[in-house]
C-alpha cells in the first residue's frame, strides 16, 4: 500500500487479564455477566487499574456515492444518500438522535459524496492514487479526532449499495461464494437480491487474480469512503484510542484494517450484529463479541452508538464493584 502503518501496540492486557480475574473471584463481579468483561476490556484499553466510562465519543460518519447502485442492488434510490446527508448536516437522521441519547459527537465526511465510483461488477471503483488519498484522509481524521481529544471512535457509513460493496470484499477476501456473501441489506426482495448476488459474483471474478494484493483490490471493488473508513480505524488503533464497530460496512473496512495494521482488532469492540453474512463473518474472523444483536442496518454509526451506553454501563459497574475491593 502507498501507506505503512506503525506498528499497532497491544492494550495493557495485563491491566484487563487481572480486573477480569478480579471480577471472576467476586459473588458481585460474576454477577455483571458480559459486562464484566467489557469493563475489563475498558480498562486494558484506558490503561487503568479501574475504567471509567468514555466522555468524549465521537461518530465518524463517511458518505459514498457507489456506481454499482445504478444496477438497482437497494431498497433505495441511488441518490438517497444525499438528502440522508443533507439531513445529518441539520442536526437529523439516526446518528444525531443515537448521538445525543449516548452523549457523543458527530462528525460527517462528505469528500465522497458527488462523484459516483466506477460499477464495480464492469470497472475498478477508483484508481490506486485515489485509494491511497482517501486511505490517507482516514488516517488524518483519526489524528485529528484523537489529537481533539477524542477517545472513542465510532466509525459510520452513509451510501446506497454499500451492502453489495461490503459483500464483494468480504467474498473476495475470506473465499466465501457470492450467494453465502449476499444477504438483504437495504431490506430487498428476491429478485432484487438476484441483481445484488449478480452484481457482487461479477465483482469477485473481476479480481479473481489479485485477492491477497489488498491495494488493488480496494481500489477495483471498495470506494473512497471505505478507504476512508480502513484508515480511520487502523489509524486509531495505531493511536491507542478504542473504536466501536457498528455494521456490515463498518465491519468488514476493519477487518481490512487488521490486515494492513495488525494488531488493529485488540482495539475494537462491535457494537452490534446484523444479518449480513459479511458482519458476521468479519466479527467473527476478529475474535468479537457484539455487545448487542439489534439488526440495525441504518448505518451512520446508529448501531454503534446504541450500544456505547452499555460499554459506559459495564465501565462504571466493574468499577463501582472493584473500587473498595
Amino acid at each position: 500500500m502507498a501507506i505503512q502503518f506503525p506498528q499497532v501496540d497491544a492494550p495493557d492486557e495485563a491491566r484487563q487479564r487481572d480486573l477480569a480475574r478480579r471480577l471472576d473471584v467476586s459473588v458481585p463481579g460474576r454477577a455483571l455477566g458480559r459486562l464484566g468483561a467489557i469493563g475489563a476490556w475498558v480498562a486494558g484499553a484506558q490503561g487503568a487499574d479501574l475504567p471509567h466510562p468514555f466522555t468524549r465519543a465521537r461518530a465518524v460518519v463517511v458518505a459514498g456515492n457507489h456506481g454499482i447502485a445504478e444496477r438497482g442492488v437497494s431498497a433505495w434510490q441511488p441518490d438517497a444518500a444525499r438528502a440522508q446527508a443533507a439531513d445529518i448536516a441539520a442536526g437529523g437522521g439516526p446518528v444525531n438522535a443515537a448521538a445525543r441519547m449516548a452523549g457523543a459527537g458527530v462528525r460527517l465526511v462528505e469528500d465522497f459524496l458527488a462523484q459516483p465510483t466506477g460499477a464495480i461488477d464492469v470497472e475498478a471503483a477508483m484508481s490506486t492514487q485515489e485509494c491511497a488519498d482517501a486511505l490517507q484522509l482516514g488516517v488524518d481524521l483519526a489524528d485529528e479526532e484523537v489529537d481533539a481529544g477524542t477517545d472513542i471512535v465510532l466509525p459510520g457509513d452513509l451510501a446506497v449499495g454499500n451492502t453489495t460493496v461490503a459483500a464483494a470484499l468480504y467474498g473476495t477476501f475470506t473465499r466465501t461464494e457470492p450467494v453465502l456473501a449476499v444477504g438483504r441489506g437495504s431490506g430487498i426482495n428476491d429478485e432484487v437480491w438476484k441483481v445484488k448476488a449478480a452484481a457482487v459474483r461479477d465483482a469477485m471474478f473481476r479480481v479473481r487474480g489479485c485477492r491477497d494484493d489488498e491495494e488493488r483490490v480496494l481500489s477495483e471493488i471498495a470506494g473512497p469512503d471505505f478507504a476512508c473508513l480502513v484508515g480511520l480505524i487502523a489509524q486509531s488503533a495505531v493511536r491507542r484510542t478504542p473504536v466501536v464497530v457498528d455494521g456490515a460496512y463498518v465491519a468488514v473496512a476493519a477487518y481490512v484494517a487488521e490486515r494492513l495494521a495488525p494488531g488493529t482488532k485488540r482495539w475494537l469492540i462491535a457494537g452490534q450484529l446484523t444479518p449480513e453474512p459479511s458482519h458476521l463473518g468479519c466479527v467473527q474472523a476478529l475474535g468479537l463479541t457484539p455487545v448487542l444483536a439489534l439488526d440495525v442496518t441504518a448505518g451512520q454509526a446508529a448501531g454503534a452508538l446504541a450500544a456505547l451506553p452499555a460499554v459506559n454501563l459495564a465501565a462504571e459497574l466493574a468499577a463501582e464493584v472493584l473500587g473498595g475491593a
